[in-house]
Protein backbone atom coordinates (compact mmCIF):
# COMPACT_ATOMS: atom_id res chain seq x y z
CA UNK A 1 0.00 0.00 0.00
CA UNK A 2 3.05 2.17 -0.08
CA UNK A 3 3.29 5.15 -2.40
CA UNK A 4 7.23 5.24 -1.89
CA UNK A 5 8.62 9.18 -3.00
CA UNK A 6 11.40 8.34 -5.17
CA UNK A 7 14.96 9.35 -3.44
CA UNK A 8 17.29 11.39 -5.63
CA UNK A 9 20.67 11.09 -4.02
CA UNK A 10 22.94 14.62 -5.01
CA UNK A 11 26.95 15.53 -3.15
CA UNK A 12 26.16 17.60 -0.11
CA UNK A 13 29.60 17.50 0.73
CA UNK A 14 33.16 15.56 -0.42
CA UNK A 15 31.97 12.67 1.86
CA UNK A 16 28.29 13.11 2.34
CA UNK A 17 25.52 11.81 0.35
CA UNK A 18 21.92 12.27 1.56
CA UNK A 19 18.54 11.39 0.21
CA UNK A 20 17.21 14.56 -1.10
CA UNK A 21 13.25 14.82 0.37
CA UNK A 22 10.86 16.97 -2.23
CA UNK A 23 9.66 19.24 -0.09
CA UNK A 24 6.57 21.64 -0.08
CA UNK A 25 6.29 25.17 0.61
CA UNK A 26 3.95 25.05 3.70
CA UNK A 27 3.23 21.97 6.00
CA UNK A 28 0.16 23.03 8.37
CA UNK A 29 -0.91 20.60 11.03
CA UNK A 30 -4.33 21.01 11.98
CA UNK A 31 -3.94 19.55 15.69
CA UNK A 32 -3.13 17.59 18.55
CA UNK A 33 -5.54 15.80 20.97
CA UNK A 34 -5.79 14.27 23.87
CA UNK A 35 -7.49 11.32 25.24
CA UNK A 36 -9.96 12.91 26.35
CA UNK A 37 -11.30 15.10 23.12
CA UNK A 38 -11.64 10.97 21.57
CA UNK A 39 -14.08 10.47 24.48
CA UNK A 40 -15.98 13.93 24.18
CA UNK A 41 -17.10 12.31 21.01
CA UNK A 42 -17.69 13.87 17.41
CA UNK A 43 -18.83 17.25 18.37
CA UNK A 44 -15.89 17.97 20.29
CA UNK A 45 -13.90 17.34 17.28
CA UNK A 46 -16.16 19.18 14.47
CA UNK A 47 -15.54 22.35 17.37
CA UNK A 48 -12.15 21.65 17.34
CA UNK A 49 -11.47 21.37 13.43
CA UNK A 50 -13.74 24.75 13.90
CA UNK A 51 -11.60 26.80 15.86
CA UNK A 52 -8.54 25.79 13.64
CA UNK A 53 -9.80 26.42 10.06
CA UNK A 54 -9.67 30.33 10.30
CA UNK A 55 -6.18 30.56 11.29
CA UNK A 56 -5.66 27.71 7.94
CA UNK A 57 -6.97 29.51 5.94
CA UNK A 58 -4.89 32.87 6.81
CA UNK A 59 -1.46 30.80 6.84
CA UNK A 60 -2.64 29.26 3.14
CA UNK A 61 -3.41 33.02 2.41
CA UNK A 62 -0.01 34.11 3.62
CA UNK A 63 2.24 31.13 1.88
CA UNK A 64 -0.04 31.99 -1.25
CA UNK A 65 1.69 36.08 -0.78
CA UNK A 66 4.81 34.84 -0.42
CA UNK A 67 5.33 32.14 -3.44
CA UNK A 68 3.49 34.46 -6.18
CA UNK A 69 3.24 34.18 -8.79
CA UNK A 70 4.17 30.77 -8.18
CA UNK A 71 1.63 28.02 -7.25
CA UNK A 72 1.98 27.14 -3.63
CA UNK A 73 2.17 23.86 -2.64
CA UNK A 74 0.72 23.23 0.94
CA UNK A 75 0.10 19.96 2.75
CA UNK A 76 -1.77 19.34 5.91
CA UNK A 77 -0.81 16.99 8.41
CA UNK A 78 -2.36 15.85 11.99
CA UNK A 79 -0.51 13.79 14.59
CA UNK A 80 -2.74 10.93 16.69
CA UNK A 81 -1.22 10.24 20.09
CA UNK A 82 -0.44 6.44 20.12
CA UNK A 83 2.54 6.95 22.66
CA UNK A 84 1.43 8.22 25.71
CA UNK A 85 -1.68 6.15 25.66
CA UNK A 86 -0.81 3.44 24.94
CA UNK A 87 -1.96 0.45 27.40
CA UNK A 88 1.70 0.08 29.16
CA UNK A 89 1.99 3.97 29.76
CA UNK A 90 -1.81 4.93 30.27
CA UNK A 91 -3.92 1.57 31.57
CA UNK A 92 -6.86 3.36 30.68
CA UNK A 93 -7.05 1.70 27.65
CA UNK A 94 -8.30 -1.19 29.39
CA UNK A 95 -11.80 0.15 28.72
CA UNK A 96 -13.32 -1.91 26.07
CA UNK A 97 -15.86 1.20 25.50
CA UNK A 98 -13.21 3.59 24.36
CA UNK A 99 -13.36 3.54 20.24
CA UNK A 100 -9.49 4.02 20.22
CA UNK A 101 -8.37 2.13 16.79
CA UNK A 102 -7.62 3.63 13.83
CA UNK A 103 -10.94 2.58 12.06
CA UNK A 104 -12.70 4.21 14.48
CA UNK A 105 -10.76 7.76 15.06
CA UNK A 106 -9.64 8.27 11.14
CA UNK A 107 -12.74 8.22 9.79
CA UNK A 108 -14.24 10.26 12.33
CA UNK A 109 -11.34 12.78 12.20
CA UNK A 110 -11.54 13.22 8.14
CA UNK A 111 -15.49 13.83 8.74
CA UNK A 112 -14.69 16.44 11.49
CA UNK A 113 -12.31 18.50 9.46
CA UNK A 114 -14.17 18.16 6.25
CA UNK A 115 -17.12 19.91 8.13
CA UNK A 116 -15.42 22.65 9.10
CA UNK A 117 -14.05 22.92 5.51
CA UNK A 118 -10.81 21.39 6.10
CA UNK A 119 -9.02 18.38 4.57
CA UNK A 120 -5.98 15.62 6.27
CA UNK A 121 -3.14 15.26 3.93
CA UNK A 122 -1.52 12.93 6.11
CA UNK A 123 -1.70 11.50 9.62
CA UNK A 124 1.51 10.56 11.82
CA UNK A 125 1.54 8.25 14.75
CA UNK A 126 3.22 9.98 17.71
CA UNK A 127 5.31 6.44 18.63
CA UNK A 128 6.87 7.15 15.30
CA UNK A 129 8.53 9.66 16.45
CA UNK A 130 10.33 7.90 19.10
CA UNK A 131 10.83 4.42 16.65
CA UNK A 132 9.93 4.88 12.88
CA UNK A 133 9.98 1.81 10.97
CA UNK A 134 13.04 -0.06 12.88
CA UNK A 135 14.56 3.63 12.83
CA UNK A 136 15.38 5.19 16.28
CA UNK A 137 14.12 8.70 15.11
CA UNK A 138 14.82 10.25 19.02
CA UNK A 139 17.81 8.92 19.07
CA UNK A 140 18.81 9.96 16.54
CA UNK A 141 18.10 13.31 17.56
CA UNK A 142 19.54 13.16 20.82
CA UNK A 143 22.83 12.39 19.51
CA UNK A 144 22.61 15.81 17.89
CA UNK A 145 21.90 17.89 20.67
CA UNK A 146 24.87 20.19 21.57
CA UNK A 147 25.57 22.27 24.27
CA UNK A 148 24.00 25.94 24.91
CA UNK A 149 26.97 27.92 26.85
CA UNK A 150 26.40 31.01 28.19
CA UNK A 151 27.87 34.10 26.59
CA UNK A 152 31.59 33.70 27.53
CA UNK A 153 32.06 30.34 28.64
CA UNK A 154 34.49 28.18 27.59
CA UNK A 155 32.47 25.36 27.42
CA UNK A 156 35.11 22.82 29.50
CA UNK A 157 33.39 20.44 31.78
CA UNK A 158 30.05 21.00 29.97
CA UNK A 159 28.34 17.92 30.42
CA UNK A 160 24.75 18.97 30.28
CA UNK A 161 24.81 17.07 26.61
CA UNK A 162 24.84 13.68 28.03
CA UNK A 163 21.88 13.44 30.54
CA UNK A 164 18.46 14.13 29.58
CA UNK A 165 16.98 17.35 31.03
CA UNK A 166 18.01 20.32 28.94
CA UNK A 167 18.49 24.07 29.56
CA UNK A 168 19.12 27.32 27.59
CA UNK A 169 21.79 28.44 29.44
CA UNK A 170 24.56 27.38 31.81
CA UNK A 171 24.71 27.54 35.47
CA UNK A 172 25.97 29.90 38.25
CA UNK A 173 29.00 28.97 40.14
CA UNK A 174 27.97 26.87 42.99
CA UNK A 175 27.90 22.78 44.15
CA UNK A 176 25.49 21.69 41.13
CA UNK A 177 23.63 17.87 42.10
CA UNK A 178 22.62 17.41 38.84
CA UNK A 179 24.08 14.52 37.05
CA UNK A 180 24.64 14.68 32.71
CA UNK A 181 21.91 14.57 30.77
CA UNK A 182 22.22 11.07 29.42
CA UNK A 183 21.84 9.98 33.43
CA UNK A 184 19.00 12.41 34.15
CA UNK A 185 17.30 13.32 31.00
CA UNK A 186 17.03 17.20 30.93
CA UNK A 187 18.29 19.93 30.02
CA UNK A 188 17.40 23.60 30.64
CA UNK A 189 17.87 27.28 28.43
CA UNK A 190 20.16 29.00 31.33
CA UNK A 191 21.93 29.04 34.28
CA UNK A 192 19.81 27.36 37.43
CA UNK A 193 20.30 28.86 40.92
CA UNK A 194 23.58 26.88 42.57
CA UNK A 195 22.67 24.49 44.38
CA UNK A 196 24.77 24.30 47.84
CA UNK A 197 24.25 22.92 51.56
CA UNK A 198 22.34 25.84 54.04
CA UNK A 199 25.46 25.28 56.33
CA UNK A 200 27.70 25.93 53.43
CA UNK A 201 25.73 29.00 52.44
CA UNK A 202 26.15 30.18 56.20
CA UNK A 203 30.13 30.19 56.19
CA UNK A 204 30.50 31.57 53.12
CA UNK A 205 28.09 34.50 53.72
CA UNK A 206 26.18 33.54 50.35
CA UNK A 207 23.02 34.92 48.90
CA UNK A 208 20.10 33.80 46.60
CA UNK A 209 21.04 33.70 42.64
CA UNK A 210 18.18 33.81 40.46
CA UNK A 211 18.58 31.72 36.85
CA UNK A 212 19.17 33.44 33.99
CA UNK A 213 18.91 32.75 30.46
CA UNK A 214 21.26 32.42 27.52
CA UNK A 215 20.64 35.36 24.87
CA UNK A 216 18.12 36.63 27.30
CA UNK A 217 16.52 40.49 26.53
CA UNK A 218 16.40 42.42 29.72
CA UNK A 219 14.89 39.57 32.08
CA UNK A 220 15.49 35.82 31.89
CA UNK A 221 12.98 33.10 31.20
CA UNK A 222 14.46 30.04 32.60
CA UNK A 223 13.21 26.83 31.02
CA UNK A 224 14.38 23.37 32.35
CA UNK A 225 13.00 20.73 30.09
CA UNK A 226 12.69 16.84 30.39
CA UNK A 227 13.68 14.65 27.40
CA UNK A 228 13.09 11.43 28.58
CA UNK A 229 12.55 9.32 31.63
CA UNK A 230 14.43 5.70 32.04
CA UNK A 231 11.26 3.30 33.55
CA UNK A 232 12.01 -0.37 34.45
CA UNK A 233 10.28 -1.39 30.87
CA UNK A 234 12.55 1.29 28.70
CA UNK A 235 13.11 4.95 28.27
CA UNK A 236 9.71 6.78 27.62
CA UNK A 237 10.64 10.40 25.76
CA UNK A 238 8.84 13.31 27.00
CA UNK A 239 6.00 14.76 24.91
CA UNK A 240 8.33 18.08 23.85
CA UNK A 241 10.93 15.62 22.71
CA UNK A 242 8.86 13.75 20.52
CA UNK A 243 6.94 17.22 19.27
CA UNK A 244 10.69 18.46 18.37
CA UNK A 245 11.30 15.34 16.41
CA UNK A 246 7.79 15.89 14.91
CA UNK A 247 8.97 19.41 13.80
CA UNK A 248 12.40 18.29 12.75
CA UNK A 249 10.57 15.62 10.54
CA UNK A 250 8.26 18.13 8.87
CA UNK A 251 10.90 20.46 7.94
CA UNK A 252 12.92 16.85 6.05
CA UNK A 253 15.83 17.80 8.42
CA UNK A 254 16.20 14.12 9.52
CA UNK A 255 17.96 11.69 7.90
CA UNK A 256 19.68 7.95 9.03
CA UNK A 257 22.78 7.44 7.73
CA UNK A 258 21.80 9.28 4.82
CA UNK A 259 18.61 7.74 3.95
CA UNK A 260 14.82 9.21 4.70
CA UNK A 261 12.84 8.33 7.40
CA UNK A 262 9.50 8.26 8.28
CA UNK A 263 8.86 8.02 4.44
CA UNK A 264 4.87 8.91 4.03
CA UNK A 265 2.68 6.04 2.59
CA UNK A 266 -0.41 5.72 0.67
CA UNK A 267 -3.05 3.90 2.53
CA UNK A 268 -5.93 2.97 0.59
CA UNK A 269 -8.52 0.15 1.76
CA UNK A 270 -9.64 -0.54 5.06
CA UNK A 271 -8.11 0.51 8.33
CA UNK A 272 -6.53 -1.83 10.80
CA UNK A 273 -7.59 -2.10 14.26
CA UNK A 274 -4.32 -1.62 15.62
CA UNK A 275 -1.92 1.86 15.47
CA UNK A 276 0.89 -0.42 15.26
CA UNK A 277 -0.14 -1.82 12.28
CA UNK A 278 0.01 1.53 10.32
CA UNK A 279 2.98 3.21 8.80
CA UNK A 280 4.92 5.93 10.67
CA UNK A 281 2.95 8.53 8.40
CA UNK A 282 0.13 7.39 5.97
CA UNK A 283 -0.63 9.96 2.94
CA UNK A 284 -4.31 9.92 3.42
CA UNK A 285 -4.78 11.83 -0.35
CA UNK A 286 -3.00 10.85 -3.43
CA UNK A 287 -3.13 14.38 -4.83
CA UNK A 288 -1.05 15.88 -1.68
CA UNK A 289 1.35 17.94 -1.97
CA UNK A 290 4.29 17.28 -0.34
CA UNK A 291 4.38 15.82 3.67
CA UNK A 292 7.93 17.92 4.37
CA UNK A 293 7.79 21.20 3.64
CA UNK A 294 10.33 24.56 4.04
CA UNK A 295 8.54 25.77 6.64
CA UNK A 296 5.57 24.69 9.02
CA UNK A 297 2.57 26.22 10.70
CA UNK A 298 0.79 24.51 13.43
CA UNK A 299 -2.48 25.73 14.91
CA UNK A 300 -2.50 23.96 18.67
CA UNK A 301 -4.86 24.61 21.81
CA UNK A 302 -3.50 26.91 24.48
CA UNK A 303 -2.55 23.95 26.73
CA UNK A 304 0.69 23.12 24.37
CA UNK A 305 2.40 26.73 24.89
CA UNK A 306 4.82 25.15 27.67
CA UNK A 307 5.02 21.88 25.10
CA UNK A 308 6.23 24.12 22.23
CA UNK A 309 8.26 26.77 24.60
CA UNK A 310 10.55 23.28 25.22
CA UNK A 311 10.09 22.21 22.06
CA UNK A 312 11.75 25.68 21.06
CA UNK A 313 14.53 25.24 23.68
CA UNK A 314 15.53 21.40 22.44
CA UNK A 315 15.47 22.80 18.20
CA UNK A 316 17.87 25.29 19.58
CA UNK A 317 20.27 22.93 20.81
CA UNK A 318 19.93 20.44 17.76
CA UNK A 319 22.83 20.77 15.33
CA UNK A 320 21.13 18.99 12.43
CA UNK A 321 23.76 17.32 10.08
CA UNK A 322 25.58 20.07 7.83
CA UNK A 323 24.84 18.12 4.55
CA UNK A 324 20.98 18.01 5.24
CA UNK A 325 21.23 21.56 6.27
CA UNK A 326 22.97 22.61 3.07
CA UNK A 327 20.98 21.02 1.12
CA UNK A 328 17.65 21.99 1.88
CA UNK A 329 19.25 25.47 1.70
CA UNK A 330 20.72 25.08 -1.80
CA UNK A 331 16.78 23.36 -3.02
CA UNK A 332 15.00 27.09 -1.57
CA UNK A 333 17.84 28.79 -3.53
CA UNK A 334 17.19 26.89 -6.68
CA UNK A 335 13.61 27.93 -5.90
CA UNK A 336 14.68 31.59 -5.64
CA UNK A 337 13.12 31.32 -1.79
CA UNK A 338 15.10 33.11 1.45
CA UNK A 339 14.68 30.21 3.98
CA UNK A 340 16.14 31.08 8.19
CA UNK A 341 19.46 29.55 8.46
CA UNK A 342 17.96 28.61 12.41
CA UNK A 343 15.38 25.98 12.00
CA UNK A 344 12.92 27.38 14.60
CA UNK A 345 12.36 30.35 12.49
CA UNK A 346 11.12 28.26 9.86
CA UNK A 347 8.42 27.00 12.99
CA UNK A 348 4.64 29.52 13.51
CA UNK A 349 2.29 28.75 15.45
CA UNK A 350 -1.74 30.07 16.47
CA UNK A 351 -2.61 29.10 19.89
CA UNK A 352 -6.41 28.84 20.29
CA UNK A 353 -8.41 29.26 23.11
CA UNK A 354 -12.31 28.86 24.00
CA UNK A 355 -14.87 29.78 21.16
CA UNK A 356 -16.46 33.16 21.13
CA UNK A 357 -20.24 32.32 21.38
Amino acid sequence: MGDAVSAVYVEAAAQDRVAELPLAHLSIELGHLYMEDYIAGPARLRETFEQVAPWVRTAMAVCRAGVAPRTPRISTCFLVDDYFTRPDVAGRLARSDLPWSPRAVIPQLRLAAEQAGLTIDYLARESACAVASGVPLASLVQAQLVPDPAPGASGVGEAEHEAGWLTNGTREQGRDLRPPTAESGWRSNGASSPAVDVAEAMRSGASWRGPSENSAGNHSVFVDVELWRDEADGRLWSCAFLAAVWHLLRLGMLRDRGAIVAEPQLWEGELPEDWADLPPVIRLRPEAAHFSAYRTFSVLGGRFMPVEQAVRTILSQVAVERAVTAQVQARAKREQLTLPAEVIDRIEYAFTGSRWR
